[in-house]
């Protein structure tokens, strides 16, 4: 086993010193990242679209008041929010964009009343027309509603006869599609309680339309960027989209070759040293045998989750059931989708948080006094989180808790944070009690380290940043202007599960993987700062990109763009050290096989689903169009899953190496496991999530983006097969999953049949 001596980064030999100035540029970055981050939060804060006290007809009638639309968005987020539709773009994709679709129906009311006060004007009349009187009505409606009629002084914003009259189609249209759903886009009958709320979330409906077409003052755009596209009211993309896109594929080329040469050219042949012979199974501690736990909740919450993801994507095409199920009486699509994200953030999370608690007695030599009775209260209360903020977003999707408790114990309706506020709460706290029990028995390595840019003290700071940054979701509330609420949103998001989880796992693989020999002690820290700079450097900024249409200026797309194009490298760094070392010792990495096998396919997926499909929506003048249609699960299920779900099941498998008995680590399982899981994902994205997106992608471009969410286009033959052709896929990623569990409760089962450590400062020894 090799030894547990970190590097000294403040001698004098120029290797060490070039590393010496690694942390100080860390530090740099951080502080120029967070600054414009922030300066970018108070521009969209200034410039977000306003919400009028009164939106009144010429005759001064009031049609939608302030209250109206702010109680319409509470009740609207209460109700499961994003998970039925989506709002400038945001949240799922079966239901329809609730700012396109109104404001193309709204548009089409509106040239009725222009072209002879026709009540019953269709797309299809307007298709009709000939070219030139077509093109002189669309021109009429664009003049209509692009004019912005909000007036700063007194907060109203005056509409005209014809958008008035087209108004009140809408709020009879959706009346009804509201208060009775629809089969197609599997929403629930009686959704809404009364006719106050349906026409409350149909006025904030309403306004977010208003706010995606109406010019800023000043400004040859809307408040979203001229999105949603849609020809009808005169939404094209900026121009300017087109010059940060091509300006992003450049940074993008150019950027990854300078980071490279600067990687490889900072090798030292001088480190070089041997890789160890066959580690020992280790003796578990206490707290090491309850941890071992964690994992085998986290797999039973991932088949939860895996067995969710098949009734959500059933849904698509038989709306109100499962194979002749009515599931749509007792799971909701809102309720199924919300489980299936939110179990995914849980297992993955808690097999991070679980890696974390078995690493810290071990890269310590240190097991504090109750540091199992610690574990288990932890597992305890992350249990009842778990399953009470289920409950909750149940609870709240099917109405029986009212609004403002929606918020508290329900659904806070947007994505990836749909558990109400106190399981928010409880689960921040629950991370600190996680923290102060890793730095417990992680003491003794930071004293022993005593520089504090080494790598025991890298594994503390980044531990710290998973309480901290999680918090930033308490930054908004279900009332929050929705531009504000989407950039707080984004922070937890992006910068906590892209950006500081990722950094922590990557430490913590860089730790181990520096103790086993895989990597030169030099080259784990300076991999490790090096990935980190890469990661905060265009992540901290590059959050912006998810921001493009949120009623935020342009310049953020500009930034945006630009900074996220460089996330496409990092993970794969350390991938390489791993690589290159494995060649000298065909026996460590017959023991680690599994673990790394993993850890090399986050680093496949960090190629494929972060960078290629994520940089496939990541160009303004892409996500323009692809904004909110199924070409962003590709990028999700190949990055969230293929990412960071082989990673933590890399972390998982890392840990329990080290503590599960030759007879019971079942290599064949693993294996079978490993390629099940692998394969499922390449076929659900091959055969159902690529055709099913690209399709959309075209509808949108050649007819707008309120079409490609339409009922004609969810429910059409190449949609429904497109989604029957990913089943095997599916079935055979599930399979894979199902061995895993069975292998981590078998290794479970082992472990607790070992003795324990005892020795209170003992180090802790592998035996043979």
């Amino acid at each position: 086993m090799a030894n547990t001596t970190v590097i000294d980064t403040g001698t004098a030999s120029p290797s060490r010193r070039r590393q010496l100035s690694l942390p100080v540029w860390l530090v740099l970055i951080c502080i120029v990242a967070f600054t414009v981050l922030l300066i970018a939060g108070a521009a969209i804060w200034k410039n977000a679209p306003p919400v009028p006290e009164t939106m009144r007809s010429p005759a001064q009638e009031i049609v939608l008041t302030k209250q109206e639309i702010q109680a319409g968005q509470e009740t609207y987020l209460a109700r499961g929010g994003q998970h039925i539709g989506s709002i400038w773009g945001h949240g799922s994709y079966l239901a329809p964009d609730w700012t396109a679709a109104v404001l193309h129906h709204w548009g089409l009311a509106t040239a009725g009343v222009l072209y002879n006060n026709n009540p019953n004007f269709t797309q299809q009349d307007l298709e009709a027309l000939p070219a030139p009187q077509r093109a002189s009505l669309q021109a009429q409606v664009s003049e209509q509603f692009k004019t912005n009629r909000y007036d700063p002084k007194t907060h109203e914003l005056l509409l005209t006869e014809a958008q008035t009259e087209g108004l009140k189609q809408v709020f009879d249209q959706y009346n009804t599609l509201l208060t009775y759903g629809s089969s197609i886009h599997s929403i629930p009958r009686g959704w809404f309680k009364d006719e106050t709320q349906v026409r409350n979330v149909t006025g904030f409906f309403v306004w977010t339309a208003w706010a995606a077409v109406a010019n800023r003052p000043n400004a040859p755009f809307s408040y979203t960027a001229n999105w949603p596209h849609d020809d009808l009211i005169g939404n094209q993309p900026p121009g300017q989209f087109i010059i940060w896109s091509i300006v992003s594929v450049i940074i993008l080329i150019g950027g990854t070759g300078i980071f490279l040469f600067v990687y490889l050219t900072q090798e030292d042949p001088d480190d070089i040293q041997p890789v160890p012979a066959r580690p020992a199974v280790r003796i578990p501690t206490p707290s090491q045998k309850v941890t071992s736990l964690f994992f085998g909740v986290a797999m039973a919450l991932f088949l939860v989750q895996i067995l969710m993801g098949m009734f959500t994507a059933h849904y698509a095409v038989e709306g109100e059931g499962f194979y002749g199920i009515p599931i749509i009486n007792f799971l909701p699509y809102a309720a199924s989708r919300t489980w299936h994200l939110q179990l995914g953030i849980f297992w993955i999370a808690t097999c991070w948080l679980a890696a974390g608690l078995y690493f810290a007695p071990r890269f310590g030599n240190f097991e504090p006094k109750n540091q199992a009775l610690g574990n288990s209260v932890l597992l305890i209360a992350l249990t009842v989180v778990v399953v009470g903020s289920m409950i909750g977003t149940w609870e709240a999707i099917t109405g029986v808790l009212d609004i403002k408790n929606s918020f508290l114990w329900g659904h806070q309706g947007y994505e990836y944070i749909e558990l109400g506020r106190v399981w928010q709460i409880l689960l921040i706290i629950a991370m600190t009690f996680w923290l102060w029990l890793m730095y417990r028995a992680f003491k003794p390595a930071l004293v022993k380290e005593k520089n504090p840019t080494g790598l025991s003290h890298f594994f503390l700071y980044s531990a710290i940043t998973i309480p901290l940054f999680y918090s930033i979701g308490l930054a908004y509330t279900n009332h929050t202007p929705l531009s504000i609420a989407e950039y707080w949103r984004w922070w937890v998001i992006h910068l906590w599960v892209e950006g500081f989880f990722e950094v922590f796992a990557t430490v913590v693989i860089a730790y181990l993987c520096s103790e086993l020999g895989f990597l030169k002690k030099s080259s784990a820290l300076r991999a490790t700062y090096l990935t980190t700079i890469l990661y905060l450097g265009s992540g901290v900024i590059g959050t912006l990109h998810h921001l493009y249409f949120s009623g935020t200026p342009t310049f953020i797309a500009a930034i945006g763009s630009v900074f996220s194009a460089l996330e496409v490298v990092p993970l794969t760094l350390i991938g390489f050290e791993v690589l290159k070392t494995l060649k000298l010792s065909q026996e460590a990495e017959g023991f680690y096989r599994w673990p790394l096998r993993f850890f090399m396919a986050t680093c496949f997926w960090n190629l494929i689903g972060a960078g290629i499909f994520g940089f496939l929506i990541n160009p303004p003048i892409v996500l323009y169009y692809s904004q909110g249609l199924n070409t962003t699960p590709i990028h999700a299920h190949s990055a969230l899953f293929g990412v960071y779900g082989c990673l933590a099941l890399a972390l998982m498998l890392f840990s329990l190496r080290e503590f599960v008995p030759e007879k019971a680590w079942n290599e064949k399982l693993l294996n079978f496991s490993f390629w099940c899981i692998n394969g499922g994902l390449i076929g659900m994205l091959i055969f159902g999530l690529i055709p099913n997106g690209f399709y959309q992608l075209a509808i949108s471009i050649n007819h707008g983006t309120w079409y490609a969410r339409s009922a004609e286009v969810i429910s059409s033959p190449w949609m429904r097969w497109t989604v029957w052709l990913r089943i095997p896929g599916d079935i055979l990623f599930a399979i894979g999953g199902v061995a895993m569990f069975f292998f981590t409760v078998n290794a479970i089962v082992a472990i607790f049949r070992f003795p324990v450590q005892t020795s209170k400062q003992a180090e802790l020894k592998p035996v043979e």
